[in-house]
Parts: C-alpha cells; sequence; structure tokens
C-alpha cells in the first residue's frame, strides 16, 4: 500500500468569484470608485479599479426596488419591497483595510407602497423617493425628515432627477404645453424643508424632474414647493432624466422610443430625437454637444445634441440579453457605464469624443472593460495558457468568459486597467446556443466547446498577445453536444511542443445526445487559417453509435491510444482513439454516469476493496455516478477495484489529483477529487477508499471541477454562480502540527521543572495555559497536604497564596472551572474547598462579579450545588458523631473485674 506521508488532507478556500449584481439599480460615487449594486435583497459595495468586495450589506428578505450611494460615498440608501428604507453610513475600516463600515443610522417606512425610484442630489445632502402610489418625497439625508411631499403623478413615479436651473424663474412660469391645460398646485405636507425656504436665493433654483409611467413628466421648484411645469409629450413610461447646465436643457428618455431635450428656461421642446428603440437611458456628455443614449438594442449610441442626428456609425443590434436597462456617467474619469439585462456592466470611454467634431461620424465608443455581475450557473470550467493565468467558464450561455487569475498590478490605479483576479478578459462568441461542457488541451493554447446547436468549436488561445481567436467549426451531430475532449498529452512533433500556439491538437472527440461519439481530425498547417471568422468546417473522420442514451463524458488516456464514454445508459464504454472500435465495457453503477476521467501517466498500484495490489500495466478508470458512488477501473480485465461512497447526491465530476514534481512517484498517495450534486467537493484515499477531506463552500450542485497541475489548486464551480479556489494547505498544516507538538513537550517539560523546583507562580500559570488539570491538582494537593501547614497560609503555603491573589480574568475563569469540576469528586473536593477558600477571600465581589459573560454562571452554579451536597454530607456526620460520643461516654462509666474464677465479672464502679 501506497505510504500515506503526501496525502493532501487539508484545503481552505484561498480566493472565490461570486456574484455582484442580479439586477436592479446600479450606482457610482463621484470618483468612480465605488459600485453599489443590487445583489438580491443585499447589497454590494465593490472597488471598481481592484475588484475587491468593499461591504456586502445583508437584506431584509425583499428584492431590492432601488439602490443609491451619495456622490462622495458617504451614505448609502436602500428601499425594498418589505417597504422599508434603510439608510447607511459608509466608513473606512481601520488598519487601513481596503474595505467599508456600513453602520445602519435608521430604518423608515417611506411610502405605503413600493419605492420604485430613488435620486440624490449633487451636494449629497437631498434625497428623493418615488412610489407606485404616484407620490414624491423629498428627505433630508442626514436628518432622516421629510422636506417635501410632493403629489400631481396619476401613475408610478418612473424616474427623477435634481438639478439646479441656470437662473431664477419668474413665479407661475409655465410650459406652451402646460398653459392649455388647467394646473393645480401641490403642496408640501409643512414638514422643515432642510435649509430650502421660500425666498431664499441660495437655494431658489433646486429644482426636481419627476417622471410616471403614464409620460407625464412634473418639474418642481423645491423652494416654491410646488410644480412650476407639467410636460405631457412622452406617451409612454418615462426611464430617465439629465440636465446640462452648459446647455440649459433637461432631456428625458422613454420607452415611446424618443428622447427629448427641453429648454430649462420656457420648458419647451428644443428637440425630438427618433432612436426608434425603447430608450431606458438618455443624458448629456459633460459640457460637450454630444449625448447618449441606451436601450432594447443594446447598442450605445451618441448623437448630435444640436442636430438631433446620431453620431456613431450603424451598430449591429445585439443579441437576447445585450438590452441596456441603466447607463451611468462620469465626468472625472470619462467613462460611460452600461448595466445589461444579462447582468453584465460594461466601461466605455468617452475620452475621444473632446477630439471629435460633432458633425463627423464616430465609430462606438471603445470598451475598456467588462464585469460579470454574474456568471450565472456554472455548468463547465478549465484552466487556460500555459502559465494557467486565465480560467474558462461556461456560463449557461452561448458565449464562454475567460477570467483572469493574476494578481492585480500594484502600478495600476485605473479605472480602466482591470488587471485584478478575477477581471473578465474576453468573452468567446459563436455558438447559437447554450455551451453544455469544454476542454483544454496540453498546452492550455486550445481550447474546445459543445454547445446546444449541435456544434463544437475550437479556439486559440494566445494569451501573449491578446489573442481570443475561433480557429475551427464541427459540424455533424443530429443533437446537442454533452461531451468533448482533447488530448490531454503533447505530440511527438518537436515544433508543436515548442510553439503549441501555432501548431492546433492533431484531433477532436465529441459525444452527443443522439448517442453517438465523433472523432474530428484538425487542421494542422497554420498558414491555412482565415482570420475573417468563416473558416471552414471540418468533417469527422468517423462516427460510432456508442450508447443509449445521453452520453455525458469523455476522456482520452495520456498515451492518446484509449477513449471513454459515459452514458445516461449507465455503462462506460473504453474505445480506441484510431479505429474506433469499443475494446470493452465498464457496467456496474445503478443510475447514469456523469463523469469519467483517465488516471494519469505512471500511476502507483491501487488496492481493490477485497484483493491486494491491482495491475495499472495497461490503465485505470475513475467514474462519477448519478447512484452517488464514485468507481476506481483496471482496463486490465475491465473490472472494478474499488467503489467509493460519501455523496449523498450525484457525483456530476471526478479527477486525479495532480502529483506536484517535488514528490516521490514510489511514495505518493493516490488522491481522488469528486464535486456532487450535494454542494460539497471530496478528496479520498484511492488506495483505503476513505474520504480525506470535504471541502464546503457551495449553497448547490457543483458542476464543475479542475486542478492546477503545478499548484494542486482546486477550482470549484456550480449553480450558485460562486467560483471557489481551494489552496493545498496541508504540507502548511503538517508544519503547523509538528511545530505545536514540538512546543507543547517542550512547555510541559518546562511545567515538571517549575513543579521540581516549586516555582509554583510559573508552574501554576503554565498548567493553566496547557490545560493541564491534572497536574494543576497534584500541585494543589500536594500543597494542602503539606505537613505541617505554613502558620498564617490559607492553603497550607502562602507563596501559592500569592500566586492566587494574582491572577488574570482568564485564569481566574480558568481555575475555577477545574475547582467545579474537581468540586464533583468526593476524592478531591477538600481540595476544591481549599483553593476556592483562598479565592473567595482573596478576592473582591465586584472583580468576581465582572467575570459574568464567559460562562460564569454555569460554573456558579456547578460550584453551588455540589458545595451544598457535600455541607449537607458534613452535617449528616456532626449528627452521626453525636451517638458515637454518646456511646463511648457511657463505656467508659462500665468497667471490668477479675474473678477467681477467670471468667470475670461485671461490677458497677462506683
Amino acid at each position: 500500500m501506497a505510504s500515506r506521508n503526501n496525502v493532501l488532507t487539508t484545503f481552505e478556500p484561498d480566493r472565490i468569484i461570486q456574484p455582484i449584481y442580479t439586477g436592479g439599480d446600479v450606482a457610482l460615487d463621484r470618483n468612480a470608485r465605488v459600485l453599489a449594486t443590487c445583489l438580491g435583497d443585499e447589497a454590494v459595495l465593490t472597488d471598481l479599479d481592484s475588484g475587491q468586495t468593499l461591504a456586502r450589506l445583508e437584506g431584509d428578505g425583499e428584492v431590492l426596488t432601488a439602490l443609491a450611494i451619495t456622490p462622495s460615498a458617504s451614505h448609502l440608501i436602500l428601499c425594498s419591497r418589505s417597504l422599508s428604507m434603510r439608510v447607511y453610513s459608509l466608513q473606512p475600516a481601520d488598519h487601513g483595510l481596503p474595505t467599508l463600515v456600513p453602520l445602519l443610522l435608521r430604518t423608515l417606512k417611506p411610502h405605503p407602497a413600493p419605492v420604485i425610484t430613488i435620486a440624490i442630489d449633487s451636494s449629497g445632502t437631498l434625497l428623493g423617493t418615488g412610489s407606485a402610489d404616484g407620490v414624491i418625497k423629498v428627505w433630508d439625508i442626514r436628518g432622516g425628515f421629510v422636506t417635501h411631499t410632493l403629489r400631481g403623478h396619476n401613475g408610478v413615479i418612473s424616474a427623477l432627477h435634481f438639478f439646479e436651473a441656470i437662473a431664477p424663474e419668474k413665479t407661475g412660469e409655465k410650459s406652451s404645453m402646460s398653459r392649455k391645460r388647467s394646473q393645480k398646485d401641490t403642496s408640501t405636507n409643512g414638514d422643515t424643508m432642510a435649509g430650502i425656504v421660500q425666498g431664499d436665493t441660495a437655494t431658489a433654483r433646486f429644482r426636481l424632474a419627476s417622471g410616471s409611467e403614464d409620460g407625464k413628466i412634473r418639474i418642481w421648484d423645491l423652494s416654491k414647493r410646488k410644480s412650476i411645469a407639467s410636460l405631457h409629450s412622452h406617451v409612454s413610461v418615462v426611464r430617465s432624466f439629465d440636465f446640462s447646465a452648459s446647455h440649459n436643457a433637461l432631456v428625458s428618455a422613454s420607452r415611446d422610443k424618443t428622447a427629448i431635450i427641453w429648454d430649462a428656461q420656457t420648458w419647451g421642446i428644443r428637440r425630438v430625437i427618433p432612436v426608434v428603440e425603447m430608450v431606458e437611458s438618455a443624458g448629456f456628455v459633460g459640457d460637450s454637444a454630444f449625448m447618449y443614449t441606451g436601450g432594447e438594442s443594446g447598442r450605445l449610441r451618441i448623437w448630435d445634441s444640436g442636430t438631433g442626428r446620431e453620431s456613431t456609425k450603424e451598430q449591429p443590434s445585439g443579441g437576447e440579453g445585450d438590452e441596456i436597462i441603466h447607463v451611468l456617467h462620469n465626468s472625472q474619469v470619462n467613462i460611460l457605464l452600461t448595466v445589461h439585462a444579462d447582468q453584465s456592466l460594461l466601461l466605455h470611454s468617452t475620452a475621444t469624443l473632446a477630439r471629435i467634431d460633432s458633425s463627423s461620424k464616430i465609430e462606438p465608443l471603445p470598451l475598456i472593460r467588462r464585469i460579470s455581475g454574474t456568471h450565472d450557473e456554472i455548468i463547465d470550467l478549465a484552466y487556460v495558457t500555459p502559465d494557467r493565468s486565465l480560467l474558462a467558464l461556461a456560463t449557461n450561455s452561448e458565449s464562454i468568459r475567460l477570467v483572469s487569475l493574476a494578481v492585480r498590478d500594484s502600478t495600476s490605479s485605473s479605472v480602466s486597467s482591470g488587471s485584478y483576479f478575477g477581471a473578465d478578459v474576453a468573452l468567446l462568441k459563436g455558438h447559437e446556443d447554450i455551451i453544455i461542457c469544454l476542454a483544454v488541451d496540453w498546452s492550455g493554447c486550445w481550447l474546445a466547446t459543445g454547445a446546444k446547436d449541435n456544434t463544437a468549436r475550437l479556439w486559440e488561445i494566445d494569451h501573449a498577445r491578446k489573442a481570443y481567436e475561433h480557429y475551427a467549426t464541427f459540424t455533424g451531430h443530429a443533437e446537442s453536444l454533452g461531451a468533448i475532449a482533447l488530448s490531454p498529452q503533447p505530440s511527438a512533433s518537436k515544433l508543436s511542443n515548442s510553439n503549441p500556439v501555432e501548431n492546433p491538437p492533431a484531433f477532436l472527440l465529441t459525444g452527443s445526445q443522439d448517442k453517438t461519439v465523433k472523432r474530428w481530425n484538425v487542421s494542422r498547417p497554420a498558414k491555412t487559417r482565415t482570420h475573417s471568422g468563416n473558416q471552414p468546417l471540418s468533417r469527422a473522420v468517423y462516427t460510432r453509435k456508442a450508447h443509449d442514451k445521453d452520453i455525458n463524458a469523455i476522456s482520452v488516456s495520456h498515451d492518446n491510444i484509449l477513449f471513454a464514454s459515459a452514458s445516461q445508459d449507465r455503462t462506460v464504454k473504453i474505445w480506441s482513439v484510431e479505429e474506433g472500435e469499443v475494446q470493452g465495457i465498464l457496467r456496474g453503477h445503478r443510475r447514469g454516469v456523469w463523469s469519467v476521467m483517465f488516471a494519469p501517466k505512471d500511476i502507483p498500484a491501487i488496492s481493490g476493496d477485497s484483493t491486494g495490489p491491482a495491475s495499472t500495466r495497461h490503465g485505470v478508470v475513475l467514474t462519477g455516478s448519478g447512484d452517488k458512488t464514485i468507481k476506481i477501473w483496471s482496463l486490465t480485465d475491465y473490472s472494478c477495484l474499488r467503489t467509493l461512497e460519501g455523496h449523498t447526491n450525484s457525483v456530476l465530476k471526478v479527477l486525479w489529483m495532480p502529483v506536484l514534481p517535488s514528490e516521490d512517484a514510489s511514495r505518493r498517495s493516490i488522491q481522488i477529487a469528486s464535486a456532487g450534486g450535494d454542494g460539497l467537493v471530496k478528496i479520498w484515499d484511492a488506495n483505503t477508499g476513505e474520504p480525506a477531506c470535504t471541502l464546503d463552500n457551495h449553497t448547490d450542485r457543483i458542476w464543475a471541477l479542475a486542478a492546477d497541475p503545478s499548484t494542486n489548486t482546486l477550482v470549484s464551480g456550480g449553480g450558485d454562480s460562486v467560483v471557489t479556489f481551494w489552496k493545498d494547505t496541508t504540507s502548511h498544516t503538517m508544519a503547523t502540527t509538528a511545530a505545536a507538538s514540538t512546543a507543547r513537550v517542550e512547555r510541559e517539560q518546562q511545567l515538571m521543572n517549575y513543579i521540581h523546583a516549586g516555582s509554583y507562580r510559573e508552574a501554576i500559570v503554565l498548567a493553566l495555559t496547557l490545560h493541564h488539570p491534572a497536574r494543576l491538582l497534584s500541585l494543589f494537593q500536594g500543597v494542602v497536604d503539606r505537613s505541617p501547614p505554613e502558620e498564617g497560609s490559607l492553603c497550607g503555603l502562602k507563596a501559592v497564596d500569592e500566586v492566587l491573589r494574582h491572577l488574570s480574568d482568564e485564569q481566574l475563569l480558568e481555575l475555577l472551572r477545574r475547582l467545579r469540576d474537581w468540586n464533583t469528586n468526593a476524592r478531591t473536593a477538600v481540595v476544591a474547598q481549599r483553593i476556592l477558600n483562598v479565592i473567595v477571600k482573596s478576592y473582591p465581589a465586584d472583580r468576581l462579579a465582572g467575570l459574568r459573560g464567559r460562562g460564569w454562571k454555569e460554573v456558579v452554579d456547578g460550584l453551588k450545588a455540589y458545595t451544598e451536597r457535600h455541607y449537607k454530607r458534613m452535617v449528616e456526620l456532626m449528627d452521626e458523631s453525636y451517638l458515637v460520643e454518646y456511646t463511648l461516654r457511657e463505656m467508659e462509666e462500665v468497667g471490668f473485674v477479675d474473678g477467681e474464677d477467670g471468667l470475670g465479672e461485671m461490677a458497677m464502679v462506683s
């Protein structure tokens, strides 16, 4: 049996990639450093520069309906379907940590209906809330009170925007359209206005624009506390506003497929822009003549606000999930952040607009970063690139996401850099339906994907030149692909090994729901490639009817001679790669087989369940099944060597743990990793069949599992959208355990030396620290039994009395716990009572009472109960002693007189 010296026994979550956004509002602070997003009922604050999570605020169980952050990132406001509004103060963490500490200031019920939209003014002091009941309220953020209650809309409030008018308007000024209608002024509820008082010239220009789902817009004068304009040109939901001080204009965007620019002086229409798509957001780009729109087509479009013409060149419409639902503009760092329906956030640079004439056609704004709010359900994943610096994710979508695993460059401080762990590097688009499986070759430079569109695709990953290109498409399956595999080892060609980027793998294997497996040869000469995106389709070398049900997994042997296919028909078949002929069938699973994996090269012998070490010369195969078991098979006779049981749900992924180059191959332990529908990752010893450790950090089933061969780092991904990187900490744990064991032996020897030398202070403190109650009891027993006791000592030795008078709170409480335990035994109760007597007489009552909250009550209750029992026993003994004394006294009055006959006579002694 292999030695267990190198068994991997401990793993710890090292890094985690988890969702930050699943829909709802998104907000940025003034410096574009703090990104606030909704995550169901929670809110997440993220550093937009480094990608680190600054804070995570737990919800109240109801989904958030609105979110906003002040420009200085000093306060965060959350509204949920529970009708509550929570106001948080955000403070930097102590010790310079890159986190924020949220402090809940107050929880309010702002409206009798859910809050739909909120807005904060540029000073960060006023908050506007718009509700489904058609009422708008303005709040003082720091004071927590209402300054205005504005009524006038008949429908749900869908948009709010604070701005400051350029010049004071005349009282009663109305738009040309509002003059045609009778307008009823609206007053507030009379609450304090936080400094916005009528007639105050400093605040006379404060305005609030509001829009509702019926298309109506109202402009509110916060100083006069009434509506000064009612605008009725939109015929559908108003989604956003933006104000330009340089143009003295307000732009409104609506789902009626238009954006309207309003004159902020007369409130007449300057221009109607026919966007010809439902617009979710519109605004001005700084002080320039440009404005932007984003909507259902997923295109960020730039317009000339003066002419109303689109400045960007024609862009193709986005697909499903590409719809833009929010656009945030930050003029300080020249970015536009677009939020899409698929929970992705895209950063676009507006710096180029400053150098462009508004009358000329321009290219779409350059994309500088992509942020995945959530990776959705992670179906499969794999390390790519030779140094394993990228992770490829199949995320229940038509595209593959490449995520960076490199540590962020400390010299890069730009929001646009995106050089941090977990940052999106590229998006591989090409499939027309959800990608189910992926595989990577030995070099990490070639990635193969299989999808529900019945095709497989091969991608070139050249991270050195930032090129991630589609290489070839393989079409021929009649149904969705469920399995794909590439060669796990380099070919015999020295050229291929030295320059793998320019030399694709020799073949590709696919399995499908059409129950067939296909082998595809990949075109070798790199010079025949076309980079136009229309690579020639490849034809299958052979097609074999493989199984009776769907094929779930394919694995290729290390020597490229055999491959295995696993199916829902509960069997695994072994095939020859060249001929495509069945070499053997593995039967034994009671449910469908989800995963199969060939053992690596030069694997040691594995012991069977009831036999000795089995030969691995012909190979070993590992399988995981829906019957909750893992099986190890020998290809010598296609028999099951061992069955591993421990998962409580289907085993969805299995793999052999890599062996580090520093490990001795002859002494290493063979280990297996598995992931299951129970949300657990388990590490197994293949020889004993026992789990070495269980890793738990997921809340849903785990579909994907991979290992880094250079570091033994495991990465798991599942239905909870979380990617966990498990660091092998066995060496550190073993070293720590060995060091702790050595230190404990040394301290125990030191304790014995103290006791022998009579150093009571050091001995008592060390015994309490080492949790050695037996040694401590022996020490106190010797002191109590001292004969004669030292004069003036409470326990028998003054030195011990002095030690007991100067214990810390922790040491005192620990000693009392030991006294409680000793007090339960009549043989050790005398020692406990003597030491307890010293403690009670040495410490004031307030010092002992100060130990509350640390288990003090349980200690006192235990001491009291057994002390009362001992006292009762002593009282009973004293009562019995009176009878003994009486008997002895009566016996003293009786004497014995010897008679002559030698029998003796009893005589009463007078």
